[in-house]
């Protein structure tokens, strides 16, 4: 009962959502094609492999986030997802403890008020400033870092 016609359904789908990621998935597949995938994967375990799964997880993750501060937490996921499961593979490792972190770390958008719509909408309605988000939203991040490098291996062994 909660749709009563067609016409409800599509005024309630977020088609901005929806052309993002139909955007952002052809820029994912010309990435593992072209082999851009693996060489970013291969670069961030040559960088990182030596400290472990543990270590790979933790570049991975704070790439995203950083990445996921200038652009949509939605296409931060689509485009760092491909890499974090072929590194995961690369290192035999639990793919699904690098997707986790992905999911997590591309939703860690508190640092900027343009990586997400609702920061967004309080920016000007709350009277912040930028610079209020990063005062703020630093500290959340690392915090959270520290909270997820704990609980996703916990929960997602490698």
């Amino acid at each position: 009962g909660c749709l009563r016609n067609m016409d409800d359904a599509y005024s309630k789908m977020n088609f901005e959502s929806i052309v993002l990621v139909a955007a952002m998935l052809p820029m994912a597949t010309a990435l593992e094609k072209t082999g851009g995938m693996t060489i970013l994967a291969e670069g961030i375990i040559s960088l990182l492999g030596d400290f472990g799964s543990y270590g790979v997880l933790m570049g991975i993750y704070l790439l995203t986030v950083v990445f996921g501060q200038f652009v949509s937490n939605t296409a931060t996921a689509v485009l760092f997802s491909p890499i974090a499961i072929t590194a995961a593979l690369a290192m035999d490792a639990n793919p699904y403890t690098f997707m986790i972190g992905v999911a997590t770390a591309a939703s860690m958008a508190f640092a900027t008020p343009i990586a997400s719509p609702t920061n967004s909408l309080v920016l000007t309605a709350g009277g912040y400033k930028f610079m209020d988000f990063v005062r703020i939203g630093v500290p959340l991040q690392l915090v959270m870092f520290i909270v997820m490098m704990i609980a996703i291996p916990f929960f997602f062994p490698f």
